[in-house]
């Protein structure tokens, strides 16, 4: 019998191109605060990062419970409003979603950003049913780098970690998805091969990809 396979999507940068309208939302966050991060400071200390890292590197000093409740619900609600009229996936999601739901493949999405915009990207991008398991940041205790987040995943998918294939784009969800024993594709939408740790493989987008080919790195 073949064994189980589970998928897990992290969000930002691996369903849909979001990135650049997080820098969007943090550059006005910011320049409210009479703040200009560049571009290579937003690359090192904000994509894959959760909020309360980048608001207290930024800020530079620790941001955390309440404070960090009401500047993360600042920002976040920012980017809603500016990416809402643009959601779409990245090429060949959808219908690598739909080949991979056809053959039994278990799928999950595990982000480190709050549930309100996981909601926002899956009702336009309309997999929810196809997923087994739904992660935001408010679903753990520590973030990526930490593996909790896909070893939730892997238990809510009723799998083991050697069953699971993750697709991230960062630095810190790599190392993520490493640290919990899983394998990973590098998604090459916010930073280079080099830029991220080893992955089993590494794409640009999901026109080349199938089930086929997912079940060859197992």
């Amino acid at each position: 019998m073949n064994k189980e396979i589970a998928i897990i999507f992290d969000m930002d940068g691996v369903i849909c191109h979001t990135n650049p309208y997080h820098s969007k939302a943090f550059r006005e966050f910011f320049s409210t605060r009479n703040l200009a991060p560049t571009e290579d400071e937003f690359a090192q200390h904000m994509y894959g990062k959760s909020n309360s890292y980048i608001l207290s590197h930024f800020l530079k000093r620790p941001i955390a419970g309440e404070e960090l409740l009401q500047l993360e619900y600042e920002k976040e609600s920012l980017f809603r409003k500016i990416y809402a009229p643009h959601i779409d996936p990245i090429a060949g999601f959808r219908d690598f979603i739909a080949d991979l739901y056809d053959n039994n493949v278990k799928l999950g999405v595990a982000t480190s950003a709050p549930f309100a915009n996981l909601e926002l990207i899956l009702n336009k991008v309309d997999i929810q049913e196809k997923l087994g398991s739904v992660l935001a940041s408010e679903n753990v205790k520590k973030h990526k780098p930490d593996p909790e987040v896909y070893l939730k995943s892997a238990e809510n998918l009723g799998v083991s970690a050697d069953q699971c294939l993750v697709f991230e784009d960062s630095f810190s969800g790599v190392s993520a998805a490493l640290n919990a024993g899983m394998r990973v594709v590098g998604v090459l939408s916010s930073h280079t091969k080099n830029e991220l740790p080893p992955c089993d493989l590494y794409i640009e987008n999901y026109l080349q990809l199938d089930y086929a080919k997912i079940k060859n790195l197992f």
